[in-house]
């Protein structure tokens, strides 16, 4: 039988387009036979600037019902996949802030020895796809984490065109998830449960489901 493995699918998503990849990665992963959280971390932004917006106040009423991340979810997981659209070549300031309140549980050395693979997408053709996902990697190395890329491992990831994780050019919002994002969030998820079950079985241990 083949070891129960956890995955977190973490996620900072303002209009929606992540929020789609993620859906796809947590629908994957449990075909995979993983146990699987979906989770959202909590937005930051004041009401007026989502209401100016109405595909970010749309989505975020969509996903009301998605339970929020807190540091549980990574110290439950045995595999983590986190995702944000790019802001200036970076992470959103809602996922940094996430991150940022994990001190205690990187203390503890809660968060290492966990397989992590990053997602994103941007507005625009070279607007910080492949810097956000760098950017995102400097965290979970300092988490003592295995990075797991996509790499060029699949067809599809030709057609995705970034080994460095799952992205997506939405064109300004113009543009939604399609059959391209969601093969190569399908092969990233894959690889990540992929992974952390061989680690897990090396290592010899069992997951507790709840």
């Amino acid at each position: 039988m083949d070891t129960l493995v956890n995955i977190a699918v973490v996620y900072y998503s303002a209009t929606g387009t992540i929020a789609e990849i993620a859906r796809e990665m947590a629908d994957t992963a449990e075909k995979a036979g993983a146990e699987v959280r979906l989770r959202r971390v909590a937005e930051l932004a004041p009401q007026e600037a989502i209401g100016s917006n109405p595909a970010w106040a749309a989505n975020l009423a969509a996903t009301a019902d998605i339970p929020t991340a807190t540091a549980d979810d990574l110290v439950w997981a045995d595999g983590v996949l986190i995702g944000s659209p790019t802001r200036f070549g970076n992470i959103a300031a809602q996922l940094k802030q996430f991150l940022d309140i994990l001190g205690p549980v990187w203390q503890q050395g809660l968060l290492a020895d966990k397989v992590y693979s990053g997602f994103t997408s941007a507005g625009t053709g070279h607007g910080g796809h492949e810097a956000t996902l760098l950017a995102l990697s400097h965290t979970f190395h300092h988490f003592g984490g295995i990075l797991v890329p996509p790499g060029y491992t699949d067809p599809a990831k030709f057609a995705d065109g970034n080994p460095y994780g799952t992205s997506h050019f939405d064109q300004g919002g113009t543009a939604p998830v399609d059959d391209t994002t969601r093969a190569a969030a399908r092969v990233q998820a894959e690889r990540v449960v992929k992974f952390a079950r061989a680690i897990k079985n090396a290592n010899g241990t069992t997951a507790v489901s709840d």
